[in-house]
């Protein structure tokens, strides 16, 4: 996300503004901010997690959705794109459009240099506010390294990670493992291809 927002909108007009736009912005606080583009290892690490999601997912009644997926957290009236957005059973939209999903079992972020502040303190906190969330995923772009923060049904939150080429982890709210060398397939660590466009 960059620093420099549009001007004040109501979530209406910035849902109108946005799907006239050949470019993706996230909405806080009344606010259009433009999503800066994913680097080359970013969009990688996506794709290959997508991939993976979706092989494990396919035949059961769950639908995972890559970075054109709006969510909106109802709660806070926030909309964002994560890199990748799980639902299971009965999707739910903010309208017809069926472009803005309310109701994400599973958030998966892709951390990068100029979002990871973010993705880890003020995206979350809108993030927890969504009901249906179950799971938070980051994934590290500089390491084999992924977070996972589990609801609790006290409304907790549990931390844990996966850590080098050979760990796994386990996503429960879905019954998905993430392999870190299928997450990382084709990453070179020792190239400089992390920083975003």
């Amino acid at each position: 996300m960059t620093a420099q927002p549009k001007p004040q909108l109501t979530s209406e007009e910035y849902l109108l503004f946005e799907r006239a736009s050949e470019e993706k912005h996230e909405y806080i606080a009344g606010m259009a901010y433009l999503m800066a583009g994913g680097s080359k290892r970013h969009n990688r690490i996506a794709g290959s997690t997508y991939a993976a999601l979706y092989a494990q997912l396919r035949r059961r009644n769950c639908i995972v959705y890559p970075s054109d997926m709006r969510v909106k957290s109802v709660q806070t009236n926030i909309y964002t794109y994560p890199d990748i957005a799980i639902t299971c059973g009965n999707e739910q939209f903010e309208d017809e459009k069926e472009d803005t999903l309310l109701n994400p079992v599973v958030l998966i972020e892709v951390l990068s240099p100029s979002t990871e502040k973010y993705d880890r303190g003020k995206k979350f906190q809108h993030y927890r506010t969504i009901l249906s969330l179950r799971e938070y995923v980051l994934i590290a772009q500089d390491d084999y390294h992924i977070e996972r923060f589990a609801r609790q049904s006290d409304n907790t939150w549990v931390f844990s990670e996966a850590i080098g080429k050979e760990a796994t982890i386990e996503l429960t709210s879905i019954q998905c493992v993430l392999a870190l060398e299928e997450v990382y397939e084709k990453i070179d660590f020792t190239s400089d291809d992390s920083e975003e466009a």
